[in-house]
């Protein structure tokens, strides 16, 4: 769901050549969102957060409340707040590259999988590209240079580190570090 053209045809297109991805066609604003919703029942939602301020977001989770299992990814392509990018599951950005918005969407739907599994909170596991993310926290890196250093946006480097407090319910570098040590993530130095 996103008012360009350009951007939604775009997403289709990469996401498209992926044989295990079947695509809806896109909304370019909340109206017919409901019918859509309905009638295609689909796992995932990519959303341009802009289309939703604060006006429209009690509309938008009125309607998403009957699909509790559908993933919203947001799709950034200028400056959200960082609150209100916490209602969505995950974050493309618009300068991500071809494969790694396949990669978002993918680990999106591993740890939905993973969620549904094990519903002890405790029991999560991490996806590859959280400890990739994981990993360079623990050497100390900020948030920019992790995101340069694993070729990722910002934001996908915010969801990460959202992601993986969650799962191992540490809050603090150094406990994440420690945690990264104990399970033989990086090597003592």
């Amino acid at each position: 769901m996103d008012p360009s053209v350009i951007i939604t045809e775009g997403l289709k297109k990469i996401l498209g050549e992926y044989a295990q991805l079947e695509m809806l066609s896109p909304l370019h604003d909340m109206e017919g969102l409901k019918g859509r919703l309905v009638m295609g029942r689909p796992d995932i939602m990519i959303v341009n957060p802009m289309l939703l301020p604060k006006a429209k977001r009690h509309e938008f989770n009125n309607i998403i409340q009957d699909y509790p299992d559908m993933l919203i990814i947001a799709l950034v392509y200028q400056y959200i707040d960082q609150n209100s990018l916490r209602m969505y599951h995950a974050i493309i950005d618009i300068c991500e590259e071809r494969g790694h918005i396949y990669d978002i969407v993918m680990d999106s739907l591993v740890q939905q999988k993973q969620n549904e599994q094990q519903p002890d909170e405790n029991g999560y596991e991490l996806t590859k590209r959280e400890l990739d993310v994981l990993v360079q926290i623990a050497k100390g890196l900020m948030n920019k240079e992790i995101a340069d250093k694993l070729n990722i946006s910002i934001h996908t480097v915010i969801s990460h580190r959202k992601n993986i407090t969650r799962k191992t319910n540490i809050k603090s570098v150094a406990g994440l570090a420690m945690y990264a040590l104990m399970n033989n993530l990086i090597e003592e130095s």
